[in-house]
């Protein structure tokens, strides 16, 4: 019979710890969230919609932008999931290497801007748990991060379009 005291008092042991991260996010990461959230749409309210959206299609023209700035811009700007929406501005050949070039970025995203994918923020905040708990500075691991993350993005993206252009051609599709 005392396994049935142990797991009572354990199971609401675990509604307990996740209460206490909840309150912790509340009082710490959500203002922050809040406040990087009306940074970017008041930015782009002075910049302009239009101008922003006439910059993205020109940026689409080139490889190096198309995965690298605008899977950036799309995830910062419009957040998860809605950044797909700037999927609008690549042509139809290069969509699929442009998903996936966003796709890969929504993890190294939270790491400077946790508002835009704040789904997988759990993700960053265990890695940046056990960075803290060895005594280690977090601004280094989420500037490395975010950097690493534009790499793999860029590889994902050209690798992807190569792989896209190779079955089109296979399966005799024009693109």
């Amino acid at each position: 019979m005392e396994w049935i005291s142990w797991f009572g008092e354990h199971f609401i042991g675990l509604f307990d710890a996740g209460g206490e991260q909840f309150v912790g996010m509340l009082t710490s990461i959500v203002p922050t969230l809040v406040v990087l959230l009306t940074f970017t749409y008041a930015l782009i309210k002075f910049i302009g919609e239009e101008r922003v959206e006439r910059v993205i299609q020109r940026a689409s023209k080139y490889t190096i932008l198309r995965y690298t700035v605008m899977p950036i811009l799309s995830i910062m700007l419009l957040t998860n999931p809605m950044a797909y929406t700037f999927g609008r501005f690549v042509e139809e050949k290069h969509k699929p290497a442009f998903y996936d070039s966003l796709v890969s970025f929504l993890h190294p995203v939270t790491s400077l801007f946790p508002y835009a994918n704040a789904g997988e923020l759990f993700v960053y905040l265990g890695i940046a748990s056990g960075i803290t708990q060895a005594g280690l500075p977090l601004s280094d691991l989420a500037v490395r991060y975010f950097l690493v993350g534009i790499v793999i993005i860029l590889l994902r993206g050209v690798i992807t379009e190569y792989i896209t252009k190779f079955l089109a051609k296979r399966m005799s599709v024009k693109l």
